[in-house]
């Protein structure tokens, strides 16, 4: 009965493991930043302390702190953020592309 028992847990934390993660990024579910902050912040139903803190993590390892502190102005002007994307400023343009790989990342490991 003892083997049984014993195969069984083996079985069971074997189907645990084995899949690679989607990214090769250690994320701290309460991370807390200025993206954090505005997304707790905002009017959006989707938010929650380990949505916004998953956010910030991926954040962290992303984007500078200035971008972070860019990003976050997003959540209160919306409008900005199609202001930056729609620029013709080279440091515009660097940013939005640091921006949505930064975004894109965010959705596959916090979504």
């Amino acid at each position: 009965m003892r083997q049984v028992i014993l195969l069984g847990l083996v079985l069971v934390l074997v189907g645990c493991g084995g899949r690679p993660a989607p990214e090769r990024v250690s994320v701290t579910r309460l991370a807390s930043g200025p993206i954090n902050a505005a997304c707790l912040g905002s009017d959006r139903r989707a938010r929650s302390r380990e949505l916004c803190g998953c956010i910030q993590a991926v954040a962290n390892t992303r984007l500078s702190r200035s971008d972070q502190r860019l990003a976050a102005s997003f959540y209160q002007d919306p409008q900005k953020a199609q202001d930056i994307r729609q620029s013709d400023r080279a440091s515009d343009e660097s940013f939005w592309q640091r921006y949505r790989a930064y975004a894109e990342s965010a959705e596959r490991i916090c979504g």
